[in-house]
């Protein structure tokens, strides 16, 4: 009896959706084929996750392929992150792969099984201009630009914590700094053209407000953002559905108004007017101030390297983007099509600077898709002193690369503002894989760094990778960039500093550890 009621009462809704699919004239594909036509939207629906898990080779999948989500996954979980019965790539004839070269013979080197060996930056941040508060960030491999508001405040917890127990560096993003930055973690904080939390009623930039919330929180250093790779020279618009009082608050905005973002700053018009406003901020608060940009037309580099040379004013770093980078929404073309990649843009970039032999002078950040050994070995190769990531950090939390960031119902709530999705987010658990994944990845690029005979990644060189182009031939990065000799590489004198310290640090660890092993038991 049950079951022919369970039978009818399906029947009857399925009759309904029929009825409905018939009178309907919004979708052709229902009118025609009523209840199976809705087959087909379900299989669009989750048709990025069929792709991942069915249909696609472990090296196919984009942005991520299987193989990489595999690596990062593990590493977050402190799990076996090998790969066994060698390669499944096409070693030989796969366009643009890059193969690093490892050297027979090497001097001291650092410990590259310790999980916790420290891996600082090469470079002092602000030191060549004379910050008041200029410092050697600990870690090469910081989080990279991610707002609340594109991120939930779950997802902002877990990073600024997993930020604290790796000892990185956390970028707030343009949204402003939130409570949920406030967890331990030091923070980049981020100024866009909007100047959230640190703007007037009129949407002006307010140096007052920036110097309050500076005093406020654990700031390291400032970056101004240009541009970034997901959607370069493109403002955004902000709905006021959207605007919570909470949001409002931390951006200092109307609640439930639209906010738009426009695609260019006010504070500043030109090359030479936003070194007075780098000038300024940096003089107000003694941060190292430094710029965010995706690489397009050239003109602004060069002109920004020229007046730099002068050596009055200036950045204290660059954080270029590459255009395959982007953790939440953008129009297509602008993922697709605007601005170049990051090993093209960063190589120009850094290029500008070399020719007048500034390179030592600023510390240059690299961002788009580097929280894979591979990739971030080539941008040290090609001159960068420090990565950002950004979606390597969402997937260590549990992104599944569902691409549902601009609908807002993010399934692993990390790119939500759904209270509902959000709560599935446990900020303590993930913080810990956060901070493992990070740990991970610096411990890569020191075994990297040491296979190749150095003792820090931004020791790799221009002419230690090769660049497959066409079957069986390759070209050396340097090559492949038109670099010239010595570009990509540390002056002497860092280059030493950057060694000693490691080796030295290394050596007073055994030192202590033999003196520990060699006192008197009572």
């Amino acid at each position: 009896m049950r079951a022919r009621s369970i039978a009818t009462a399906t029947a009857t809704a399925l009759a309904l959706v029929a009825a409905r699919d018939l009178v309907q004239k919004k979708h052709a594909l229902l009118r025609n084929f009523p209840v199976l036509g809705h087959a087909r939207y379900l299989l669009e629906t989750i048709g990025p996750e069929l792709r991942q898990y069915i249909v696609t080779s472990n090296d196919e999948e984009r942005p991520f392929s299987r193989d990489q989500r595999t690596w990062i996954y593990a590493s977050s979980k402190g799990e076996n992150n090998y790969f066994g019965f060698g390669t499944d790539n096409d070693v030989e004839h796969t366009q643009g792969h890059a193969y690093l070269k490892q050297r027979t013979f090497a001097g001291t080197l650092p410990d590259t099984h310790d999980p916790q060996a420290p891996l600082p930056s090469a470079k002092v941040l602000g030191g060549p201009r004379g910050r008041a508060k200029a410092f050697r960030p600990a870690s090469v491999v910081n989080i990279s630009a991610m707002s609340f508001g594109s991120l939930s405040g779950a997802a902002i917890t877990a990073l600024n914590k997993g930020a604290a127990l790796a000892g990185t560096l956390h970028n707030t993003g343009e949204g402003g700094l939130s409570p949920y930055h406030r967890n331990g973690g030091d923070l980049v904080l981020q100024i866009g053209t909007s100047y959230f939390g640190c703007r007037n009623e009129d949407g002006s930039f307010n140096i007052d407000k920036l110097k309050d919330v500076v005093a406020g929180a654990p700031v390291k250093a400032i970056e101004i953002k240009l541009s970034q790779g997901a959607k370069p020279g493109l403002g955004g618009m902000l709905p006021g559905a959207k605007v919570t009082p909470e949001i409002a608050e931390i951006r200092g905005i109307p609640r439930g108004e639209d906010c738009a973002s426009p695609s260019r700053h006010t504070a500043f018009g030109d090359v030479d007017s936003m070194l007075d406003f780098v000038e300024l901020l940096a003089a107000e608060t003694g941060l190292p101030v430094g710029i965010k940009s995706a690489v397009g037309e050239m003109e602004f580099w060069q002109e920004l390297a020229t007046l730099m040379a002068r050596g009055d004013r200036g950045v204290d770093f660059v954080t270029i983007d590459g255009g395959e980078g982007g953790t939440g929404a953008a129009p297509l073309t602008f993922s697709d099509s605007v601005s170049l990649p990051f090993r093209m843009g960063f190589s120009r970039v850094y290029g500008a600077f070399a020719e007048r032999g500034l390179t030592d002078d600023l510390t240059f950040i690299a961002s788009g898709k580097l929280g894979l050994p591979e990739n971030a070995a080539v941008a040290f190769a090609l001159g960068a002193d420090m990565i950002n990531v950004a979606r390597e950090a969402m997937l260590s939390i549990g992104c599944i690369q569902a691409q549902k960031c601009h609908t807002d119902k993010c399934p692993t709530g990390i790119a939500t503002q759904s209270p509902w999705l959000a709560r599935g987010l446990d900020p303590a658990s993930k913080a810990t894989r956060a901070a493992v994944y990070l740990r991970t990845l610096r411990k890569e690029l020191l075994k990297v760094s040491a296979a190749v005979g150095v003792a820090h990644p931004a020791l790799i060189t221009a002419t230690d990778i090769e660049i497959m182009n066409g079957d069986y031939e390759a070209r050396t990065l340097a090559g492949v960039y038109g670099y010239k000799d010595g570009w990509g590489e540390l002056g002497p004198h860092l280059a030493e500093e950057i060694t000693a310290l490691l080796t030295t640090e290394q050596s007073s660890e055994q030192s202590s550890e033999r003196s520990s092993d060699q006192k008197p038991t009572a």
